[in-house]
């Protein structure tokens, strides 16, 4: 009876594979695309489920761009990009959006900085106006400056420096990262805002902020041919302008283990592990991203995953553990795992724990019913994803700003689906060694009498 009972679990998960796939399908039709003679791409995906229109403008141009002794430039100038244009004063942008009734906010990335309004479709056009004015006429000035990137590193005290968990997580990039980019914080290292000034983000604007570096994503209730016009008459009159050169930044091949420790006060231990891993550059030819995919989920899909069932239920190791890939991105991917030990538990044993779990996966790989769960919780996600039309223009940009196109967001989620246990098992073997292995653990120190203050809702979100 058991038997048959788990056989009609799989039935069951199988087929809600197949609706969820098909769901998902359905969710990308409607997209179309336009280019500006200035190098401009429009994307416009019509949704007419709500009156509302979601207008978002991504930058090619984030924390990976920048040089050593300007990090955090990326995200200083998203912060003065709220200030005053030729044509509007300080802070009109911000009261134009509410006026109109919509929500309005940026955030800077490794990869790219974006902006975006969401407002009832009648209010579309304005926010095209606005947007494309401070694409060309921002201006960065010095007074503006100064008192904007005290805020800024006023930011990274409160998200980073008071944060332990986030000063472990800059740690291990860091540590993980010789030369690439990615080694430096989006939001900058401290000394490098102390001495940045007014030039720098005016550069950085005239340098990145141009037509042919950016694109417009548009999803809502609207129709794509009304779009483009109103992108014609706004964007259009933008003149495109040369780009600087990217050189390749690859990353030297890591040979061994490494690790680190950070000090900071804190009541409880913390383990962070992070392997580095592919990301998707190809949909078709690839294959370790899908399979690196589902691996998290059987780590970390849900709370019967096997991480929370064997070291937090079972044997008690830790009272919290989590996995996380992603397979989106400019530049090199990694694999993490972190967690807490339980009372009375060493971070060693946390690690040897972990290690004898994916061990275990790796000698006896997935079940049956451990693939299609996870595989219908991924696709679940895509399909829930959709319900709202900034999930919809969020996963458009960050696929086009990886290099890949929105064309492949269907492509992507049919080829979780055709991932096999033995490829799960595969990828376990090749990326989870200590030759790829960075790891940063927190040693608490005494608290302050005056707590670590919370993280403020800042206008961007940093990664």
């Amino acid at each position: 009876m058991k038997n048959r009972m788990l056989r009609c679990s799989f039935s069951l998960v199988v087929s809600l594979v197949v609706l969820l796939a098909a769901s998902a399908a359905g969710a990308q039709s409607g997209v179309h695309e336009y280019k500006l003679a200035n190098g401009l791409r429009v994307i416009v995906k019509e949704d007419r489920r709500a009156p509302t229109a979601l207008h978002m403008v991504w930058y090619h141009a984030g924390s990976m761009d920048e040089v050593s002794g300007e990090s955090g430039v990326a995200h200083v100038l998203e912060h003065m990009m709220f200030k005053a244009t030729k044509a509007v004063t300080k802070g009109e942008f911000s009261r134009r959006v509410a006026a109109a009734g919509g929500r309005e906010n940026a955030f800077t990335d490794r990869d790219y900085t974006a902006y975006f309004q969401q407002v009832p479709k009648a209010a579309l056009a304005p926010m095209l106006q606005l947007e494309a004015d401070r694409m060309s006429n921002l201006l960065v000035t010095e007074a503006e400056f100064s008192r904007e990137i005290k805020v800024v590193m006023e930011e990274r005290r409160m998200r980073t420096e008071d944060q332990p968990r986030a000063l472990v997580a800059e740690a291990l990039n860091a540590a993980a990262y010789f030369s690439h980019p990615y080694r430096r914080p989006v939001i900058g290292w401290m000394n490098d805002l102390e001495n940045m000034n007014y030039l720098d983000a005016r550069n950085w604007y005239r340098r990145w902020y141009v037509p042919n570096n950016a694109f417009v994503v548009v999803v809502g209730d609207v129709q794509a041919d009304a779009v483009f016009a109103l992108a014609k008459k706004t964007y259009g009159r933008i003149k495109a302008r040369p780009l600087p050169a990217r050189k390749p930044q690859n990353e030297p091949e890591q040979r061994g283990v490494r690790r680190a420790v950070v000090k900071a006060p804190a009541e409880l231990p913390y383990l962070l592990m992070g392997w580095k891993c592919p990301v998707l550059r190809d949909v078709e030819r690839d294959w370790q991203p899908y399979a690196l995919k589902v691996l998290a989920g059987v780590l970390d899909g849900n709370e019967s995953a096997r991480l929370k069932q064997s070291l937090v239920r079972n044997s008690r190791i830790a009272s919290e553990v989590s996995a996380g890939y992603d397979a989106i991105a400019r530049g090199p991917g990694m694999c993490f795992i972190e967690g807490t030990p339980s009372q009375g538990r060493s971070v060693a044993e946390l690690e040897a724990g972990l290690r004898a779990e994916l061990a275990r996966l790796v000698r006896d790989g997935v079940t049956a019913e451990e693939l299609a769960r996870v595989k219908a919780q991924l696709v679940a996600d895509q399909v829930y994803k959709r319900d709202s039309v900034f999930g919809q223009a969020l996963e458009i940009g960050q696929f086009e700003t990886a290099g890949l196109s929105y064309r492949d967001i269907e492509r992507v989620t049919e080829r979780v689906k055709e991932v096999s246990a033995e490829q799960v098992r595969a990828v376990a073997k090749q990326y989870f060694v200590d030759d790829q292995l960075t790891v940063v653990v927190l040693e608490p120190q005494p608290l302050a009498q005056t707590q670590a203050r919370p993280a403020p809702p800042g206008r961007g979100a940093l990664k």
